[in-house]
């Protein structure tokens, strides 16, 4: 997209690895607190995608004290039990709202797992695999980028496990 070259530090960190990446923006309802929800309405139909290849970026707490993201389908929800042994961790919970903030340098709703402050543990949906192309928030609401799952893995030094529930 032209004017976007790095608009966000997640698609700085895709320009710098050179990944093949497609930026896609939608108009955000500043109304509207389900972001999740949100890119699906605007975008499955119009890229030309299933609702679980749009993923949501959750930041979470393990019981180690240590912060972490977990990438799920949107449509799904976080088994934090799941999470945590991928990871390592006895147990997990959602972190604070501003603590999640915080830790990556985004908003909510805008949380990509990509180009955060630091780079934390992460773990991916493995359905992420059963997909050529997923779709992740680009760093801003109404911001998501498409790219191959393995890149997203690579980049994000991320393990795959089944940590989506229903």
């Amino acid at each position: 997209m032209a004017g976007m070259a790095a608009s966000t530090p997640a698609i700085g960190a895709l320009i710098r690895a050179r990944v093949p990446h497609v930026v896609h923006s939608y108009p955000h309802d500043p109304r509207s607190d389900n972001y999740g929800d949100e890119a699906v309405a605007a975008l499955s139909e119009r890229v030309g995608v299933s609702a679980e290849q749009i993923f949501k970026t959750l930041v979470i707490e393990l019981s180690t004290g240590a912060a972490a993201v977990a990438v799920v389908p949107v449509p799904r929800s976080l088994s934090l039990k799941a999470a945590a042994a991928a990871l390592g961790a006895p147990r997990a919970a959602m972190a604070d709202k501003v603590k999640a903030q915080r830790i990556t340098g985004y908003v909510l709703g805008g949380v990509s797992p990509l180009g955060q402050r630091r780079a934390l543990p992460t773990v991916i949906d493995d359905s992420a695999s059963n997909w050529d192309r997923v779709l992740c928030s680009a760093g801003r609401r109404g911001l998501e980028i498409e790219l191959a799952p393995a890149d997203l893995i690579r980049l994000t030094t991320a393990v795959t496990a089944p940590v989506a529930g229903p």
